[in-house]
């Protein structure tokens, strides 16, 4: 595994206007090649950290470094899309900005989509999805972007057991091949796949095997 640096979270704070803070003191990393779970109650401020690793607003306290070309990409928990474009389209769209030709970016894209058991909806529109179908093909569509760093809401609170296995699957995959994973999760199983995980209402983490260090 690569050991560089992804994401590079320190002293991390944040809260809005005079409310209290969310949290503070907020510091780990991220290397390439791992996955790290975000858990903690509704309203913690998972999605509020997943943001800030974005680059999307600077937070209260503290920085959150990265490399300076890393290509980030990020799935919603309530994904959204280009509405009458086709789940191929989708799917298919980052590798042609990425200079692939279109046979075989579709060719590629509709390997991905088997494996997430979208390939039969290849002709199907984004509007006409399930929610969990939508949050299956923004997962295809940001694996492929090849991302250095992939932030993931909530990725299978819209699924069934068994497609949830399936995208925990994916992620550690992906990380298997070079990505730093970050994930909001309030699911166990996935909870239980990443190789650290930390809960923002303690601030403890808990390395891979389940040890834990405040």
């Amino acid at each position: 595994m690569n050991d560089e640096i992804c994401v590079d979270v320190r002293d991390l704070g944040q809260r809005f206007g005079t409310m209290p803070f969310l949290w503070r003191h907020v510091t780990f990393s991220v290397r390439r090649g791992q996955t790290i779970a975000l858990c903690g109650r509704s309203g913690c401020g998972k999605s509020t950290l997943l943001s800030i690793v974005a680059g999307w607003f600077s937070p209260t306290e503290g920085e959150v470094r990265r490399p300076d070309k890393a290509r980030v990409s990020w799935v919603f928990q309530n994904p959204y899309g280009a509405v009458y474009r086709t789940v191929l389209d989708i799917a298919a769209y980052p590798l042609i900005t990425r200079g692939w030709r279109r046979a075989e970016a579709d060719a590629e894209a509709l390997r991905v989509l088997a494996e997430f058991g979208l390939d039969e909806l290849r002709d199907r529109l984004f509007a006409e999805l399930s929610g969990g179908e939508a949050q299956r093909l923004m997962l295809v569509r940001a694996i492929n972007s090849k991302p250095d760093i992939l932030l993931v809401d909530e990725p299978t609170a819209q699924l069934d057991s068994k497609t949830a296995l399936v995208v925990d699957d994916k992620l550690v995959a992906l990380a298997g091949r070079g990505a730093a994973v970050l994930i909001a999760t309030h699911d166990r199983r996935t909870r239980e796949s990443c190789d650290r995980v930390i809960d923002l209402d303690t601030y403890s983490v808990e390395e891979g095997g389940g040890d834990e260090a405040t």
